[in-house]
């Protein structure tokens, strides 16, 4: 088992904690993995992305080669474009539907969608929507990870617990909300697959 992940989105979106999320579920299951730096700017509205690497087999680098990407989780729409490149034929992209806006010539949200849905496979989902009326508008990365995860080779309740222990510190209704969050998503990704 091998899948290769790139995580895009700004500054401020909680791609790391996409990541650590991912990372700790991996480990607690054996799986070998390996996480290029995040790059990019590490400031509010600034892009970032990073490299993600998980196997039941020792792992040599921590890039993945153009075009070989199983995945993008995407909490931004036009970052999520920017790294297609890598993406596989068959890989999956998933994506938020709402732009983060933090340049001035800025495509319009109607061409960011139009490219997005000329991807095979591809589910694109209101995360910031989903995540404001359960309670928790800045959990939108934990439903972008929701609707990913049918496509992670991590059992879903591994993510959970990778919740728990990743948000305890910060209280049980913080934990609560981010699995909220999570589920809306997945549940959204297994209702609205697109796979042409």
């Amino acid at each position: 088992m091998k899948i290769d992940i790139i995580l895009a989105g700004v500054g401020g979106q909680g791609i790391l904690s996409i990541a650590a999320i991912i990372g700790t579920a991996a480990v607690k299951k054996g799986l070998y993995l390996k996480q290029a730096e995040v790059h990019g700017m590490s400031q509010r509205g600034g892009d970032v992305q990073s490299h993600f690497r998980l196997a039941d087999y020792e792992i040599a680098s921590d890039l993945i080669p153009r075009g070989k990407a199983d995945l993008i989780i995407s909490v931004e729409p036009l970052e999520s474009l920017r790294y297609l490149p890598w993406l596989a034929p068959d890989g999956w992209l998933i994506t938020n539907s709402e732009p983060f806006i933090n340049i001035n010539n800025y495509p319009k949200k109607e061409d960011i969608e139009s490219e997005i849905k000329k991807i095979p496979n591809h589910i694109m989902i209101n995360a910031d929507e989903i995540a404001k009326e359960l309670g928790m508008e800045r959990a939108a990365n934990m439903v972008i990870l929701g609707a990913a995860s049918p496509f992670i080779a991590i059992e879903f309740d591994a993510l959970l617990d990778a919740i728990r222990e990743t948000f305890a510190s910060k209280g049980e209704d913080v934990v609560n909300l981010n699995i909220a969050c999570i589920k809306a998503g997945r549940e959204f990704a297994l209702k609205n697959k697109i796979n042409n």
